[in-house]
C-alpha cells in the first residue's frame, strides 16, 4: 500500500507580467531542497525553504514594493488549510496563496479582478508602471508625499546619520524626476520617495518613520 504524501498548491502573481504562477508542492520535495517557482516571463520567482524547525519560509516578489517579502508558515497551515493567503504588509493585497488547487485558482482569479480595478482607478495601464517605470511624477502624489514628509519631520520621525542629540531636523526636500529626495543638510544622508503613482508611494505612506542613508 502506497500512502499519498502531503501536498498543497502554492501560487503567486508575477509583478512584471501579471501572470499567476502555480505549482503543486509535496512534503518530500519540499524537505529535499529549496523550491523555486519561476514565471515564464523570466522576471520573477518565489522560493520556499523547509526549515529545521519544520516550518516553511517564503520569499515572495511583491506587486507593489521594490523588494520581496519574507514569511514563515507552520507546516500544519501549509498542508492543512484549504486556502491560506500571504498579503503584502503595506497594501494588504494577497501576493501569495496556498491550499486546495481549485480554491487557489479561484483566489488568483479574484485577486486579478481586484488588481485590475486598482490599476484602473490609478490610471495605470501596465504592470511595469507599478515599479516606477513611468516618466513623470503625479502632482497629487507629490503633494501627499510632501505633506507626509513635513508631518514626519514635525514629529521627529526622520532619521539620518547625525547623532540624535545634534539632529535638529535640518532637512531639504528636492523634487526630481518621478520622486522626491529628502536630504539632511548636516550629514548628507538622503532618501528618495517615488511619486509616479499612489501605488509607487504606498510603502512610504504607511511607514512609521523615514530613514535617510
Amino acid at each position: 500500500m502506497v500512502l499519498d504524501p502531503k501536498q498543497t498548491t502554492v501560487a503567486y502573481r508575477c509583478p512584471r507580467c501579471g501572470a499567476g504562477v502555480m505549482s503543486v508542492v509535496g512534503l518530500f520535495n519540499l524537505s529535499a531542497d529549496m523550491i523555486k517557482l519561476k514565471c515564464d516571463c523570466g522576471e520573477s520567482e518565489m522560493s520556499l525553504v523547509y526549515t529545521k524547525d519544520s516550518k516553511v519560509r517564503f520569499t515572495v516578489p511583491c506587486l507593489f514594493c521594490p523588494n520581496p517579502h519574507h514569511f514563515t508558515v507552520n507546516t500544519s497551515v501549509f498542508f492543512g488549510k484549504d486556502l491560506f493567503a500571504l498579503p503584502c504588509p503595506y497594501s494588504g493585497m494577497n501576493i501569495a496563496v496556498m491550499g486546495e488547487t481549485n480554491k487557489v485558482k479561484a483566489e488568483l482569479s479574484r485577486s486579478e479582478l481586484e488588481l485590475l480595478d486598482l490599476l484602473e482607478e490609478n490610471g495605470i495601464d501596465s504592470f511595469d508602471a507599478l515599479h516606477g517605470e513611468q516618466n513623470m511624477s503625479d502632482p497629487e502624489v507629490e503633494a501627499i508625499v510632501t505633506y507626509m514628509i513635513k508631518e514626519l519631520d514635525a514629529e521627529g520621525r526622520i532619521r539620518c546619520n547625525c547623532p540624535e542629540s545634534e539632529n535638529e531636523g535640518d532637512y531639504e526636500i528636492e523634487f526630481i524626476e518621478n520622486a522626491i529626495r529628502v536630504t539632511c543638510k548636516n550629514c548628507g544622508a538622503s532618501a528618495e520617495i517615488p511619486t509616479g503613482s499612489l501605488i509607487d508611494a504606498h510603502e512610504f505612506l504607511y511607514a512609521d518613520e523615514l530613514v535617510l542613508k
